[in-house]
């Protein structure tokens, strides 16, 4: 991702008597944070990014020398050999005294009245930085780099180790800069800065399942049987005798379209019908009348 964050910038034009030759701005000062301000106006928008608020006499200091605009500078905290960059916001704090971010002071190792020594430097311009969260909430974000674009409009430069903190929906979210090019230290105002993600801090990747997962097999469970007899040992089959053996009764005057139900177990002798009987024998709904009478018998 490609950031720009402009700033505004100041263009002093020296004397060309003078060019060549820059003197150093140098002092130390007693550092608070920015809670500590005097004053009835709530100077909250200075924990939110990378400027701090120096007295009035450093600038009137600056302003005599020779020095390249944006202002930048370089906090060493002598007793713990911690640093970091930053720029200015305002020069309004009391004499002696800088007034810091409490991220910055946290970098630094420093407490509420510690020394800090501020020294201005030139910085190359940002081409890379690399941020790894330091909590697996900053996921959480719908679009993490476009909050961090925007919160980064408040930062004059970067260190490569700080652990920088951003605001976003009333939740401070903390970042550590683990890369930074060309340079350990950069600027990054009005620059073009591609921005990586590292890994958050004690994330843990969800568990991936295997493609081939083998099927489930259903009624795996142990069955008992009703008879309360032993699983698995089938009853031996009792003999079988002649007379057990029954047979179906064929039926000989099986004819198509006709069913017969034979109710006796045994077949009956077939009967021989005479011609007469055979011709006596009533048939329903043939169509013709028949004699209940037989024939060649008179009443």
């Amino acid at each position: 991702m490609t950031l720009f964050i402009p700033q505004f910038s100041f263009h002093v034009f020296d004397h060309p008597m003078s060019r060549g030759f820059q003197n150093r701005f140098s002092t130390q000062y007693r550092c608070y944070s920015v809670s500590m301000l005097a004053g009835p106006n709530d100077r909250s928008d200075v924990e939110k990014g990378g400027k701090i608020i120096m007295p009035p006499s450093a600038l009137d200091q600056l302003s005599r020398l020779n020095i390249t605009y944006p202002m930048l500078f370089k906090l060493t905290n002598k007793n713990s050999d911690r640093m970091t960059h930053c720029g200015v916001l305002e020069f309004v704090a009391d004499e002696g005294i800088c007034y810091l971010p409490h991220w910055m002071m946290q970098n630094l190792l420093l407490e509420e009245g510690g020394l800090v020594q501020v020294e201005s430097v030139n910085l190359m311009v940002a081409t890379y930085s690399k941020f790894q969260p330091q909590s697996p909430d900053f996921l959480d974000i719908t679009n993490p780099k476009a909050v961090l674009e925007n919160a980064l409009r408040n930062f004059a430069c970067l260190t490569t180790g700080d652990v920088v903190a951003i605001n976003y929906n009333e939740k401070i979210y903390e970042l550590r800069v683990m890369e930074t090019k060309p340079d350990k230290a950069v600027s990054i105002i009005e620059c073009d800065m591609n921005v990586d993600f590292d890994a958050p801090l004690g994330y843990k990747e969800p568990e991936r399942r295997p493609q081939h997962q083998e099927e489930p097999t259903a009624f795996t469970g142990s069955g008992n049987r009703l008879d309360g007899k032993t699983k698995g040992i089938e009853p031996s089959p009792a003999p079988l005798g002649p007379s057990d053996i029954k047979r179906g009764i064929p039926n000989y005057e099986f004819k198509v379209g006709r069913i017969t139900f034979i109710r006796n177990s045994r077949p009956l002798p077939r009967k021989t019908l005479d011609d007469d009987d055979a011709m006596n024998r009533f048939i329903a709904f043939s169509g013709e009348g028949q004699s209940l009478r037989k024939k060649g018998r008179k009443p």
